[in-house]
């Protein structure tokens, strides 16, 4: 499985990378990074056609464990896949920014 810092992660969101967390909706409501598309982990596999195959896809839990998980199946599946090293946790300790509440619904560019 391939892995993304959280220092590179702004970069590579910055340069294309779709950013997917795999939380629960209640842990991403409380705080998520920014322009994270929600897509629970038992959500992903019906829902890969939200996820842009033609770009690198960053994919963030709270600690690492969920988000490799679903890193081995996107990567299964044709896709880009780079697990958050440290998930949520990690970028909320290092003091970089949250967003809070939900995201725009599936389809709305952010």
């Amino acid at each position: 499985m391939r892995e993304i810092a959280i220092e590179d992660v702004e970069g590579a969101v910055a340069a294309g990378a779709t950013l997917v967390d795999v939380r629960e909706p209640r842990e991403y409501v409380a705080g998520h990074l920014p322009g994270a598309l929600l897509v629970p982990m038992a959500q992903v596999t019906g829902r890969l056609a939200e996820i842009d195959r033609e770009r690198p896809v960053l994919v963030v839990c709270a600690t690492g464990n969920r988000s490799g998980v679903i890193c081995n199946v996107l990567s299964a599946a044709g896709y880009d896949a780079l697990n958050v090293v440290g998930g949520t946790s990690a970028w909320v300790r290092s003091g970089r920014p949250v967003e809070t509440g939900l995201a725009p619904a599936p389809g709305v560019s952010r």
